[in-house]
């Protein structure tokens, strides 16, 4: 695969489905949707590279957790760009659904909302899951506008996938013992 072709220097470039000749302009919604899958994606790829060897969450690594992530990302890019047969499984969105819930149950009960940065770790993650929040909504936009349907399962998997980064921003904390501390909501 070259680094660049000069093809798209007029602002357009193909999807998986676009028929043969034909080009679609980059300022489509697909590809509003393609690129901030790219930037979670990349995002997740610096918190798994900043993820301690032994993070281990419920069981599982907290990088082969956050790889299994990158993958589904992948998968849900490929859907969107119209590659034929590519969804996110309902099984990943039950097993995410299942695995959140297990790390929620291993740490103590929040009650407010809590200030990010209490690590540089559980600091990235926070931002995975505040970017994983704006992907779900442009997502769920693109399948509303009809340019393109978006399966219900991906549209799941994306959904939880801001509460999978909150579960594991916790669980970073938590295990590196920092103080996790609410607002202080100043003002009036």
């Amino acid at each position: 695969m070259a680094f660049y072709t000069g093809k798209g220097d007029q602002g357009t470039t193909k999807l998986f489905d676009t028929p043969q000749g034909q080009r679609v302009t980059k300022t489509s919604p697909i590809f509003e949707a393609l690129g901030m899958l790219d930037e979670l994606n990349g995002l997740t790829g610096w918190c798994k590279a900043g993820c301690p060897e032994n993070f281990e969450v419920v069981g599982r690594k907290g990088k082969t957790v956050l790889r299994d992530v990158q993958d589904h990302l992948f998968t849900i890019q490929a859907e969107i760009a119209g590659a034929p047969g590519k969804t996110v499984p309902l099984t990943s969105v039950e097993r995410l659904g299942e695995f959140i819930k297990a790390v929620e149950a291993s740490l103590p009960p929040v009650t407010s909302f809590l200030v990010p940065g209490a690590t540089e770790f559980s600091a990235r993650l926070d931002i995975a899951r505040a970017v994983s929040r704006r992907v779900e909504r442009r997502l769920v936009a693109l399948h509303e506008s009809g340019e393109r349907e978006v399966s219900a399962s991906s549209r799941a998997y994306a959904n939880r996938l801001s509460s999978l980064f909150y579960a594991l921003t916790r669980f970073a904390n938590h295990q590196a013992g920092a103080d996790e501390s609410p607002p202080q909501y100043l003002g009036q």
